[in-house]
């Protein structure tokens, strides 16, 4: 029987992650990538074990393809989130959509014959997500984790190195931002107080994702015009919280191919053109559109309702557009994370004995 794909691992252990990296916020890579080998490790390997059992007939290339397509779903299901007052669960979302994101990447390397529990994977992402320039150096930053939190010492070769040289596209970038921000999440630690502290912790996390990189692709004008789409986003979502939808799972999209790439070059020696390019209309990024369309047409209707019966308060009709309008964004991003969580607990509670991985 067929049942959602990993959707409970990463949303069952996103709020552990973040307080593991909130614990020791300027060690943010280091921690996931540690985290992700000890808790997600062993369900990598038997994921792919699963999938070559139900797909005998199916090669190397074949099985890639499969993990890269779910992994991209998975990032952009977990990484989900709505806007308003709901942003504030956005560290918890970041936390999903970076530890699907290592899943993936254990699998790519278990689908290659690589033992997914080994500390050296670990170092190994930490290298793909630009973090470090080689697998040495990020191991050596691995082992000064206490032992209690980390993986420990790893040895092993930094095999996969030439490959990933030659595709670093938003590697510096998300390099520099994570090395960058460590200093910046100190000081807020002892100056501006815990919402400075968390907001460089989200920034971190966010060019971890890959979604703050460089792009070389346009100029000025066109970074300008990013920024400013965020800002619109940023808006609408103040009165329909659902437009983030689809925009996030672009971004996570995009996001997971870039890194999805990077691993593939890196354990396989080229990119696998077998895997999923470019920004198909996913079904999900269709009804993720659909609903925020739904959310931008609930507060509209409510305004119109109130000038049509001329509704005022104090001879106004701007504190009843206020109460429309907020009352609208509560509710359909309220009714988003109550669907949300009342799917995930449902799912928890149709698992068995941890074998509903979809095969």
């Amino acid at each position: 029987m067929r049942k959602r794909a990993r959707a409970a691992p990463a949303a069952g252990l996103a709020g552990s992650l973040l307080g593991e990296i909130r614990a020791r916020p300027g060690r943010l890579p280091e921690s996931l990538a540690s985290f992700a080998l000890r808790h997600l490790g062993p369900g990598a390997g038997a994921t792919v074990d699963r999938l070559r059992a139900a797909r005998p007939g199916a090669d190397d290339a074949a099985l890639r393809a499969l993990v890269v397509a779910r992994g991209r779903r998975a990032v952009a299901a977990e990484g989900a989130f709505v806007g308003g007052p709901f942003l504030l669960f956005v560290p918890f979302a970041f936390c999903g959509a970076l530890l699907s994101q290592a899943r993936t990447v254990l699998e790519l390397a278990a689908v290659e014959g690589r033992d997914p529990t080994d500390p050296e994977r670990a170092a190994e992402l930490l290298v793909l997500q630009g973090v470090y320039e080689d697998v040495p150096t990020a191991r050596a930053s691995l082992a000064a984790i206490p032992e209690k939190d980390g993986p420990g010492d790893a040895e092993g070769s930094g095999t996969g190195r030439e490959g990933v040289e030659g595709d670093r596209e938003g590697v510096e970038g998300g390099r520099e931002g994570v090395e960058g921000g460590a200093a910046a999440v100190r000081r807020g630690a002892a100056g501006p107080g815990r919402v400075a502290v968390l907001f460089d912790l989200v920034m971190r996390m966010a060019r971890l994702l890959g979604l703050l990189t460089p792009d070389a692709s346009g100029g000025p004008l066109a970074r300008l015009g990013r920024w400013a789409l965020v800002g619109v986003v940023f808006l609408a979502g103040l009165v329909a919280p659902l437009v983030w939808l689809p925009y996030m799972a672009v971004a996570y999209l995009r996001a997971t191919r870039r890194l999805m790439d990077r691993a593939t070059v890196f354990y396989v020696g080229d990119r696998d053109l077998r895997a999923p390019r470019g920004l198909r209309m996913d079904p999900a990024v269709a009804v993720a559109a659909l609903r925020a369309a739904g959310s931008l047409l609930l507060p509209l209707l409510g305004l119109f309702l109130v000038v049509v019966s001329d509704t005022r308060i104090a001879d106004g009709r701007w504190p009843v557009a206020g109460i429309v309008l907020t009352s609208t964004c509560l509710l359909t991003g309220g009714w988003w994370q109550w669907r949300r969580l009342h799917r995930r607990r449902g799912e928890r509670t149709a698992r068995p004995a941890g074998n509903t991985r979809r095969t």
